[in-house]
């Protein structure tokens, strides 16, 4: 074997190496959740604007749902009636200045069957970041909060589509009235 060819095949399985880690690891690409049939048109009810409702609806989209701009017949209703930042101070430098901050995001979501059924009673999920704060580098801590709150808003919309996967999965989305009569 040449030397080429020995340097290929070494470089190649170092390439492997980091692959089969990843894989032994339990890594796996994030994969569109996976709706029934009954929830394949949902009208999204989300209050306030901004950069949510358009990743929500995005994510709606590639997991197959046709968004709809308004409800009705036939139409599931996802309402997201609170999708709220917040933020607190956590620690204090000299002179009392803030040097640490968290970010909190809070959602609360339900979802309502084609038929106007209650699939999914009001959930609340809550999520925040910490970060530090840099008295010197005002401009730079705008962007910060800025990329905390789309990775937040990412995060949610994750949470959302997987409770939404999960309740069809396990059986947990089912119809407030066919719950009554238990």
């Amino acid at each position: 074997m040449s030397f080429m060819k020995a340097r290929r095949l070494f470089q190649a399985s170092l390439l492997l190496i980091p692959a089969l880690a990843l894989a032994a690891c339990g890594f796996h690409l994030r994969e569109n959740a996976t709706l029934p049939p009954s929830l394949q048109r949902i009208h999204l009810n989300v209050s306030g604007g901004g950069e949510f409702p358009r990743m929500l609806s995005r994510a709606l989209e590639l997991s197959g749902v046709t968004v709809e701009d308004n409800g009705g017949t036939g139409i599931a209703e996802l309402r997201v009636p609170t999708a709220t930042f917040g933020t607190d101070s956590l620690t204090n430098g000299g002179y009392v200045r803030i040097t640490e901050y968290s970010v909190h995001y809070q959602v609360d979501f339900d979802l309502t069957d084609p038929d106007g059924h209650l699939l999914i009673p009001l959930q609340h999920i809550t999520m925040s970041r910490e970060y530090s704060y840099d008295a010197t580098n005002t401009v730079g801590n705008a962007s910060q909060v800025e990329q905390i709150q789309h990775s937040l808003n990412q995060d949610m919309v994750q949470a959302i589509l997987f409770r939404l996967q999960a309740a069809n999965k396990h059986g947990l989305a089912v119809p407030a009235s066919a719950a009554s009569t238990h």
